[in-house]
């Protein structure tokens, strides 16, 4: 009889291997090459999720590997900016070059401008014109538009973006520094080319590992390729089923902690792995956070985790001379003490240079028309 696991159970599993119940003293790069990169589209908010998971975490320890190429950020799952290892930079872009490919044509703007190009020219004229210096978007765009002037450099930038790999350099994404949204390709910036064929089991086997167990559809929700059963169905998979009767695929030796493990305080930053990487998210996402009717356009929610769950959001608010950690509970929390207490570590992370500091929890908030 195939084993269920209730949703409780499901969460624990996955926030053990996101190293959400315990924190790892694991090296920096060893935590990034095990969640298979963390969703870095922001700057820094990024540095939250690394706080969250490795015990000790300084932002200067993912600093310096972005500014020695330890680290790189890149589109790779999903066509999002994600912080990878070097390693990862070239073996993961193969992989999901058809989530990019169909990036071509889903700007019907741009596809249509596109159709007529000699596609294979722009791409050589773009990796030349980024071999000899790191350059925007914006940049790449006008100076191919000198040739092919014919086409908008916006849809010229966009065909790069889709073919070229891009490696997004520092200071763009280093703590306490900015800087252009500047690119160039990964030969140029590790000196090695990406790999020439994906391998699309290790994908899955690296994604189990990571945020299992898992359905085929969120595998696919979370590297945004299609048409992986067969893959799935030929791997040495433990199968289970969810309390609804979806089936779930597992690594045999994957941690499946007890349900009733406790699950402390844990904060997540707004683009956080854990909420974006399975197509039924309810294993955390509460339906309290679809009830808050967030604005679609306005800054993305950044939440905190009570017993696993979405218990709360939360926001940074600078003052002149203080720094404040604004917590609002979507319900009545079982130990707000605990809870300000992981708050204020954080807060300490993040404003270290203030003068003072302060965590403040709201009412409960209501949920939004």
């Amino acid at each position: 009889m195939t084993p269920v696991l209730s949703r409780r159970a499901l969460g624990r599993a996955t926030l053990a291997r996101q190293f959400l119940l315990d924190r790892t003293a694991a090296a920096v790069p060893e935590v990034v090459a095990h969640l298979v990169g963390l969703q870095a589209q922001t700057p820094h908010t990024w540095y939250t999720g690394l706080w969250s998971r490795v015990a000790d975490f300084t932002p200067g320890r993912a600093a310096d590997l972005l500014l020695n190429r330890e680290l790189v950020r890149m589109a790779v799952m999903r066509s999002t900016i994600h912080l990878v290892t070097a390693r990862d930079a070239l073996a993961l872009r193969p992989a999901v070059q058809p989530v990019l490919d169909r990036g071509l044509t889903r700007d019907h703007t741009r596809g249509r401008d596109g159709r007529e190009l000699d596609v294979g020219a722009v791409v050589a004229a773009a990796r030349a014109l980024l071999a000899e210096k790191p350059r925007t978007q914006k940049e790449v765009g006008a100076l191919l538009h000198e040739r092919w002037p014919g086409h908008a450099p916006g849809s010229l930038a966009h065909v790069v973006r889709c073919l070229v790999p891009l490696v997004q350099v520092p200071p763009r994404g280093v703590w306490g520094r900015s800087g252009p949204v500047a690119h160039t390709t990964p030969e140029a910036w590790l000196g090695a080319p990406a790999a020439d064929e994906p391998r699309l089991a290790d994908l899955v086997l690296r994604y189990l590992a990571a945020f299992g167990p898992a359905t085929v559809k969120d595998v696919q929700t979370w590297s945004g390729l299609t048409r992986l059963r067969e893959v799935v169905e030929r791997l040495p998979l433990l199968r289970l089923r969810d309390e609804d009767g979806q089936e779930l695929f597992d690594l045999p030796d994957a941690p499946r902690p007890d349900e009733d493990v406790p699950a402390p305080p844990r904060f997540l930053y707004d683009y956080d792995n854990l909420l974006l990487s399975h197509a039924d998210r309810r294993r955390v996402v509460t339906g309290d956070v679809r009830a808050q009717n967030y604005d679609p356009h306005g800054p993305v929610p950044q939440f905190f985790l009570v017993d696993g769950v979405t218990a709360g959001d939360w926001r940074l608010h600078r003052g002149k001379g203080v720094a404040t950690l604004e917590l609002r509970p979507f319900h009545r929390l079982p130990d707000p003490d605990e809870v300000e207490r992981e708050a204020a570590r954080l807060l300490a992370f993040l404003a270290p240079d203030a003068p003072r500091h302060e965590v403040r929890t709201t009412s409960p908030a209501a949920p939004r028309p």
